[in-house]
């Protein structure tokens, strides 16, 4: 049970529940030991009691760790206390794509596309990583109030993959992709799937398919056909709605086949909306009838000719086999015949005398060739051909150059024996001449010779940002979109500004940005009598702070006090509970925390003492004093006992050292000494004698 306060893995402190999900619950977190804000989510009692989901989780979560891309929410830690299983994140100041859809109906083309393409890219880094997430869906998309997107739950998915698809685990069956509603075998390309369904919710504010239950929903994307997004929206261009249809295919072969597709062709839809490039490929089109081109009739004829080829040789072979054989009978014949006759005839001797020169020709001639051809003398074109081709098919594995420079790329594929081919793209999430992808993927075995086309990041051509400050909204709008940006539009209440008017922009005028970024703009919505701009009261005594939120019309709520790191802060607010600017309704309290400067370090001893075994003369059952004493001279236990271990649980402890103290009283036998001069006998000793033992022990750092 995770409550507010509580400190997980002696590091991570509790401080705020910020969100719930299906399988988990989100916490606003601070850690210690790197000093910065966290989120951990916690896996749900119903999951903690699975054994099979906790290892498939936990396995899942270590792999997401190693994934760090600008558009990942980056996981840092993963583990287990009591039975929490708990997941450390980067912390992302925003709000999910669901709410922000929710909050504008739908998104215009540009903004839908823009956040695509971002999704796109994370995803990709995780599958270049042989990471599929298995559920992408909006709750699991969040955008950042600097307008970054970032894909969230790597890790959580492939676990939930096990479980029954329930409205409780895969609240995601609206965008399930239909071999993982069949729970079949899914891939990178169900992660497309999912994408084209939140591609279809961002264009038109909706789902494609909806039911009453989970069931029936997950056997529409089975059977139905998907529908058209231009139905809903008709402004949306061809183009995108040809990416939405071909990355919602029901076949897996028929959708894109990587991240680098959809992101090439998504960029191509911001380029030339009114384009209709979009190739979707139809298995079945490749067995339908078709009209024989010139390059096959080259084929079928030059298979016809090496037949005709085969079949003249078999037939000459024939031949010769028949002669052979006719030869063979009549020389039968001869010797049935005609025995007896061994007439001499001149001509067959001439035949016979010119056969054998002719025969010892050509074995000279074969024997001078096969000298030469050792010697190198003699070389043919053939042989050449046949050399080429013995090294063409010779293959190679094809090695990992994503991330690398493109200098060390190309040499690496150069020893191989492969021709890279270079290709530039702007990228501002990556160092200029870094590889992005590669047209053959790693671990592949490919001919040396092979043309590898390797992307390569160039540094993107930032656009200077307009001032759109004291603008109208629809001007700013216009303005920045002329530009190429993405414009997020955030109300705010501003007497001093009149309705609809931009008050300020982020990222700033006259900075630089890349063009498709988003550019946020705070419009004003104008006075509002019953809302109150909160002021900034951090850094003031209590005093000051109570005087400046009651002019403002704010009370003052709590007052308490806690450590702050920073020591300026000492004895001034450190903390205000609404943030600077924000409007709240007059008369709302604000509570502050006041800083008493920063935390000490604490100890822990929770142990059970043992007997003090170090004296010989201790013996089982013995009464002892037991006393723990802090390195700081504060006593922590004085206690008398007979039985061992001695079980403590002390916290809050100032030192990191202590001595544990053992006295106890020991019976000492008497001793007889006998003169041996007078033979005279005396008892000496006996009686008891006290003893004490001394044990230095290490603390535990809260």
């Amino acid at each position: 049970m995770i409550k507010i306060g509580m400190m997980i893995a002696d590091r991570y402190e509790i401080l705020e529940k910020i969100g719930t999900g299906g399988m988990s619950d989100v916490y606003k977190a601070k850690d210690h030991k790197l000093n910065r804000f966290v989120a951990v989510k916690v896996l749900k009692q119903e999951f903690s009691e699975n054994a099979n989901f906790v290892s498939k989780f936990r396995i899942e979560a270590q792999a997401a760790a190693g994934l760090m891309h600008p558009n990942i929410v980056n996981v840092y830690d993963v583990g287990e206390e009591g039975e929490n299983h708990y997941i450390v994140m980067e912390l992302v100041e925003g709000i999910t794509l669901k709410k922000y859809i929710e909050k504008k109906a739908r998104l215009s083309v540009k903004e839908a596309v823009s956040i695509a393409i971002q999704v796109s890219m994370g995803i990709e880094a995780a599958h270049n990583n042989h990471i599929i997430h298995r559920d992408i869906k909006p709750q699991n998309i969040i955008i950042s109030k600097e307008g970054k997107v970032k894909v969230t739950d790597f890790g959580i998915a492939k676990a939930a993959t096990s479980n029954t698809i329930t409205s409780n685990v895969m609240g995601s069956v609206h965008y399930t992709s239909p071999e993982q509603a069949r729970g079949g075998y899914s891939d990178e390309k169900s992660d497309i799937y999912s994408l084209g369904v939140t591609m279809f919710e961002m264009l038109t504010g909706r789902v494609p398919f909806n039911g009453e239950t989970t069931v029936a929903i997950a056997i529409k994307h089975i059977q139905e056909e998907f529908p058209s997004p231009r139905e809903y929206v008709p402004e949306i261009p061809v183009c995108v709605e040809q990416i939405v249809f071909k990355c919602c295919q029901k076949s897996p072969d028929r959708r894109y086949q990587s991240m680098s597709e959809l992101i090439v062709d998504l960029k191509q839809s911001l380029i030339s909306p009114d384009e209709d490039f979009v190739k979707v490929a139809d298995p079945d089109e490749e067995a339908s009838t078709r009209m024989i081109t010139d390059r096959d009739m080259v084929q079928i004829k030059r298979q016809s000719e090496n037949r005709d080829s085969m079949d003249e040789a078999m037939r000459l072979k024939k031949d010769v086999r028949d002669r052979d054989h006719a030869r063979s009978y009549e020389e039968d014949e001869d010797e049935d015949w005609d025995d007896d006759d061994e007439d001499y005839d001149p001509k067959m001797e001439k035949i016979t005398t010119i056969l054998a020169v002719v025969a010892a020709l050509l074995i000279g001639c074969i024997l001078i060739f096969l000298v030469g051809r050792a010697m190198g003398v003699f070389t043919f074109g053939g042989e050449q051909v046949a050399e080429d081709q013995e090294q063409e098919s010779e293959q190679v594995e094809m090695i990992r150059v994503v991330g690398m420079h493109v200098d060390e790329a190309k040499r690496m594929l150069l020893d191989l024996g492969l021709a890279p081919e270079i290709k530039y793209e702007e990228s501002s999430s990556y160092d200029a001449g870094t590889v992005l992808r590669a047209s053959v993927q790693d671990g592949l075995m490919i001919d040396k010779g092979t043309t590898i086309v390797l992307t390569v990041a160039e540094a993107a051509e930032g656009v200077q940002v307009p001032d759109a400050a004291g603008k109208s909204q629809t001007e700013a709008t216009s303005l920045l979109e002329k530009e190429g940006f993405v414009v997020n539009v955030v109300e705010s209440y501003d007497p001093q500004v009149e309705k609809g008017i931009v008050i300020s922009q982020s990222p700033e005028a006259g900075t630089t940005a890349s063009a498709g970024s988003s550019i946020t703009i705070r419009v004003s919505q104008g006075a509002d009598d019953n809302k109150v701009r909160v002021p900034d009261v951090v850094g003031m005594t209590e005093m000051d702070a109570t005087a400046t939120l009651t002019e403002s019309g704010l009370p003052v709520g709590n007052v308490t006090e806690t450590t702050h790191e920073d020591p300026t802060l000492a004895g001034m607010v450190c903390y205000q509970s609404y943030s600077v600017g924000s409007y709240v309704d007059k008369g709302t309290p604000v509570d502050l925390r006041i800083s008493t400067g920063a935390s000490q370090k604490t100890y822990k001893y929770s142990e059970g003492i043992t007997a003090p075994t170090e004296e010989p003369s201790y013996q089982n059952g013995m009464q002892v004093n037991v006393t723990l004493t802090a390195g700081d001279g504060t006593q922590l236990l004085n206690t008398q006992t007979t039985t061992f271990p001695v079980g403590v649980n002390y916290t809050g402890i100032k030192s990191a050292t202590g001595t544990i103290r053992f006295t106890f009283t020991v019976q000492t036998e008497p001793t007889t000494i006998t003169n041996p001069e007078t033979g005279e006998t005396t008892t000496e000793g006996g009686g008891t004698e006290t003893k004490t033992v001394e044990r230095q022990v290490n603390f535990t750092e809260e």
